[in-house]
Formats: C-alpha cells, sequence, structure tokens
C-alpha cells in the first residue's frame, strides 16, 4: 500500500514539475515577444514620424504649400553711354 502512495506522489511530483516548467517557459517567451514587439513598434513610429516630418518639409518648399515667388524691384543698371559730370 505504501509502495502504491509513493507512486502516485512521484507521479503528480513529476506532474506538477512539469506543469512548472511549462509555466516558465511560456513566461519567457511572453516575455521575449513583448520585447520583440516593442522594438518592431518603436522602429515603425519611428519611421512614420520620418516620413510625416520628409512630407511636410516636402509640401512647403516644392508643393502648393510652397510661398508665391515675388519679384524684387530692381534698379537699373548704369549705361555706358551715360556721360559723367563734368569738374
Amino acid at each position: 500500500m505504501a509502495s502504491r502512495n509513493k507512486d502516485k506522489a512521484t507521479r503528480e511530483a513529476r506532474e506538477r514539475a512539469r506543469v512548472y516548467e511549462a509555466r516558465t517557459q511560456l513566461h519567457e517567451e511572453r516575455g521575449r515577444r513583448r520585447t520583440r514587439d516593442n522594438w518592431i513598434a518603436a522602429i515603425a513610429a519611428s519611421v512614420i514620424v520620418a516620413g510625416a516630418i520628409a512630407g511636410q518639409a516636402v509640401y512647403f518648399t516644392t508643393g502648393p504649400g510652397a510661398p508665391a515667388p515675388s519679384p524684387t524691384p530692381t534698379m537699373p543698371a548704369p549705361s555706358a553711354t551715360t556721360e559723367a559730370p563734368a569738374e
């Protein structure tokens, strides 16, 4: 009778150890996955922000958001035919 109880206790201990090991492994895998997912999200967010900044820069320098060039008044160049004032 003691042998049966000992076998049952050993079997239950093995099962508890197996379940514990599986739970520990699952916890470690989830932690690695969370870390990986955080890195992917940070890189994706950085790419999106950089793209938005580049898009704004392009839009406001070359696109319809660019200011219209206005002509600047220029002074007429002195011509070589005008005579210098006499002294």
